[in-house]
């Protein structure tokens, strides 16, 4: 299983860091463009669509069209845990049907000083035939996370 993680502290308390990765609002001002990522339907825990917080047990459907290029991609991606302490907080969602063989996501939040230290954490599998290419993936990560961090700074940091 290929590991990509990454940090950035951000000048922002722990609550507005948390707050804004809570919501598909978060989820969509933190997604590059040239993505070109829609939000299909969103469903939340009990069932109801549009929540306001993406909780555990929260489903989202996307697509996303990197660069435009080639066909639409769909991506189920599903809040499978959630928690938040004192000075910490952290979200976790998988891919239930998607273009990886699997995806695992980690959002963890820590209060540093004034501000909060945001670390993504992907474990994840590509499919055959990508699969057996070394850091192919890592080719589109690294610029969308490192994105991901950029725009977290200008929004709230």
């Amino acid at each position: 299983m290929a590991v990509y993680e990454r940090s950035t502290v951000v000048d922002a308390a722990l609550e507005d860091v948390w707050d804004f990765h809570s919501t598909v609002d978060g989820l969509l001002a933190l997604t590059p463009g040239w993505m070109r990522m829609r939000v299909e339907a969103i469903r939340g825990p009990d069932g109801d669509p549009d929540p306001e917080v993406l909780e555990r047990g929260s489903e989202i459907d996307m697509s996303v069209r990197p660069l435009g290029v080639g066909p639409r991609q769909f991506w189920t991606s599903r809040i499978v845990d959630r928690e938040r302490e004192n000075g910490s907080a952290f979200f976790r969602d998988e891919m239930r049907d998607g273009p990886f063989r699997r995806w695992s996501h980690t959002h963890r939040f820590e209060a540093v000083g004034g501000g909060s230290r945001i670390i993504d954490h992907v474990e994840y599998e590509l499919g055959r035939p990508l699969g057996g290419v070394p850091g192919l993936a890592r080719i589109g990560l690294e610029p969308m996370f490192a994105y991901r961090h950029r725009k977290t700074r200008a929004e709230l940091g």
